[in-house]
């Protein structure tokens, strides 16, 4: 019988390949989570615009003495809510997004909404899921899910993790 070790380990190598989707995002990049300029008051719908979330992917929000609320869609038309979905005040935040559809955020600080820090964001449905019908569910997609929940990793330790598996792959072809 052949070593199977070689094909185990590639097999590892794709899944993790595949598995892997989640991302970080910084908000509003190097300046983080702040009241915009007063002529840019749409300045963080732009930013989410301009990215692609999907289905366990990371907002980060950096900001001193502020905080950040997820509302509904009615609370973030009004810049106001008694009892958000989420609420951190830490100053640096991470919040997942675990489903798609869309993500209402504001600031719970007064005044700050109403001058622009506030944000809808959009997240894609997972590949699985495209063309589906919402109610359909499948074995497969609820693995995969899982799955990508357990190896969710930052790209610094998707990277290390791959060299590793490659050099152990290259040490088995070679000495086995």
């Amino acid at each position: 019988m052949k070593n199977t070790t070689p094909i185990l380990i590639a097999f590892a190598f794709l899944t993790i390949l595949k598995l892997h989707t989640a991302h970080q995002f910084q908000v509003g990049g190097d300046k983080g989570w702040v009241i915009p300029p007063s002529n840019d008051t749409d300045h963080y719908n732009q930013w989410a615009t301009h990215n692609r979330f999907s289905i366990n992917d990371t907002l980060r929000f950096e900001y001193k003495k502020d905080s950040v609320l997820v509302v509904t869609k009615e609370e973030h038309e009004k810049c106001k809510s008694s009892h958000p979905l989420f609420f951190s005040d830490n100053g640096d935040t991470s919040f997942e997004l675990n489903r798609s559809g869309f993500f209402y955020f504001i600031s719970g600080d007064s005044g700050h909404c109403e001058r622009g820090l506030k944000m809808i964001v959009k997240v894609l449905e997972a590949e699985n899921n495209v063309g589906h019908p919402a109610n359909h569910t499948s074995t497969t997609t609820t693995t995969t899910s899982e799955a990508a929940s357990v190896l969710k990793m930052d790209s610094d330790t998707l990277s290390q993790t791959l060299m590793i598996v490659g050099i152990i792959a290259m040490f088995t072809v070679f000495y086995m």
